[in-house]
């Protein structure tokens, strides 16, 4: 059987056509621009397929309640154009198969737990540290959402009291995102991250504001394993420092064993969203 993908995000969409094992047999990538632009594309690509099933991986805010009457738009995001658009509503328009929406990171968390770095344990964490912070939660096969989808970018957390950076965040301030995301540390320093050496002071506050987000993950959600990608994390020596900063916000009041195996690298090379938009689909 043939599955579609789409890990619709705020800058690229990739759409894919796989089997049930999670294997990509077909996949093109193009920029988001308007809707209409943006889903011709998609819809030229799967023309091309016999898919039997959808499975999308939305940025968001993404209405997912199903009760509500906006059930499956784009709500209040910064690309106007998408803002209040009925997404599932155009897909259902589009293809004649059953579809499943979720977040992109949601799609991310599934993908990695199917195929990639948790698909030996039960519950799974995946963040994403990138131009924004995001993060899905997989239990038993089933991606979290409650009335909508949980927004843990967002979450408050402590700044140091050598950092005065006022924040990023345009509803929050110094949120998670605020303080810590791609665009934050650019802001605050003045670099692109990647312009910044690999013991700049930078990478100590950001572990140190990722290592408190993970401590309140995993006292709330308690998850197996936590996994770490996007942009940001590209700098492999946050992993070190955000393990020990874990250990040392913990102070022995959880059982922590083994960071290394608990707090790691993403293992789908980047295709980690689509392979989990396709099991999406699988989810029905």
């Amino acid at each position: 059987m043939l599955i579609g993908g789409i890990e619709a995000g705020g800058t690229k969409f990739v759409c894919a056509v796989g089997d049930e094992s999670g294997n990509i047999l077909d996949k093109i990538t193009f920029p988001t621009e308007e809707p209409d632009k943006t889903l011709d594309a998609a819809k030229q690509f799967f023309n091309k397929h016999d898919i039997q099933a959808l499975g999308v991986g939305s940025f968001g805010p993404v209405d997912l309640n199903k009760k509500s009457k906006t059930f499956g738009s784009i709500l209040n995001t910064p690309k106007l154009k998408w803002k209040q658009f009925h997404l599932l509503d155009q897909l259902k328009q589009d293809y004649n198969v059953p579809i499943t929406l979720d977040t992109d990171v949601n799609a991310a968390a599934l993908g990695e737990y199917k195929y990639g770095a948790a698909k030996n344990v039960a519950s799974v964490l995946y963040i994403t540290v990138g131009t924004g912070i995001g993060a899905g939660f997989v239990k038993d096969g089933q991606t979290y959402i409650g009335k909508s989808h949980p927004e843990m970018g967002h979450i408050f957390i402590q700044q140091r009291k050598d950092d005065n950076f006022e924040g990023n965040c345009p509803y929050h301030g110094t949120c998670l995102e605020g303080l810590a995301s791609g665009p934050a540390i650019e802001k605050r320093f003045g670099k692109k991250g990647d312009l910044l050496g690999a013991d700049h002071i930078a990478w100590e506050i950001t572990a140190d504001y990722l290592a408190q987000a993970i401590i309140n993950y995993l006292l709330i959600l308690s998850p197996e394993k936590v996994i770490i990608g996007g942009g940001v994390m590209k700098q492999k020596q946050l992993y070190p420092l955000i393990r020990r900063k874990v250990l040392e916000f913990s102070n022995a009041y959880m059982e922590l064993e083994n960071l290394d195996e608990m707090i790691v690298t993403p293992k789908l090379n980047d295709e980690q969203g689509i392979k989990g938009a396709i099991a999406l689909a699988l989810l029905g």
